[in-house]
């Protein structure tokens, strides 16, 4: 199972936000380039990378601070935030990301990211925002009527590499993962899933551990990785086991 450190980028600093809110950022790092250094170097083997601003504006804003990590680092990145258009996803495929992360667009233009599966195979991964069940989408500015699992379905077919699902009420309040819905959609599913939101112990990496049959491929941590919560190397040996 891979733990992917997060690093989440807004007007070009590596920030941790609150359920999502951009009012409710705490600055981490004025450097995500330093900070993708600093992950890798204590041995991590992926990094989860989200552009907030794209997000909410519908397209890459943060390019720039994405372009350095790329240029700091040899291992795989994932990116998500703002890809909206097979343009934008052949540019960060090109520029060597290892896999793009479509969020808003799975939901609006569905026909896109099985377009996009087709042309870059096991490079494309759906996240899938929920708060209290409900796809939320644009930055998650906005919650839909579509069940998390309706939208996964949707794709079951379509060669995606893996699903982030995210419950966002969990996001950046270090309450633990929320496990029987993360657990739940993993089993109704053969896409592989990938955990996030409120991973804060290593007691949610055993717990996550402990079901990874149920198709869970890894998880997403930041806040508890960057105070202290989580120790880097015991989280990969306890993965790994």
């Amino acid at each position: 199972m891979i733990l992917y450190p997060a690093i989440d980028i807004k007007d070009g600093l590596c920030v941790r936000l609150l359920r999502g809110d951009m009012n409710a950022a705490t600055v981490f790092n004025d450097s995500p380039a330093d900070q993708a250094r600093a992950f890798r170097d204590v041995g991590f083997g992926w990094l989860h990378l989200v552009d907030l601003n794209g997000a909410f504006e519908g397209r890459p804003v943060n390019a720039d601070a994405v372009d350095s990590i790329l240029s700091a680092i040899d291992i795989p990145v994932q990116l998500g935030g703002g890809i909206r258009d097979l343009e934008t996803i052949d540019r960060w495929l090109d520029a060597g990301v290892r896999r793009v992360i479509l969020g808003t667009v799975a939901l609006t233009e569905p026909e896109l990211v099985i377009e996009a599966c087709r042309r870059h195979p096991g490079r494309i991964v759906v996240g899938i925002d929920a708060r209290d069940g409900n796809v939320a989408v644009e930055g998650w500015a906005t919650t839909s009527n579509v069940k998390a699992l309706d939208l996964a379905l949707r794709f079951e077919d379509a060669g995606v590499a893996a699903i982030v699902y995210t419950d966002i009420n969990r996001d950046g309040v270090m309450t633990g993962i929320n496990l029987e819905a993360t657990v739940d959609l993993a089993f109704a599913l053969t896409t592989p899933i990938i955990a996030s939101g409120g991973v804060s112990s290593i007691n949610d990496l055993l717990e996550l551990k402990a079901n990874e049959d149920a198709g869970i491929e890894g998880l997403i941590s930041g806040r508890a990785l960057y105070d202290g919560r989580i120790d880097p190397a015991e989280a990969i040996a306890v993965l790994a086991g």
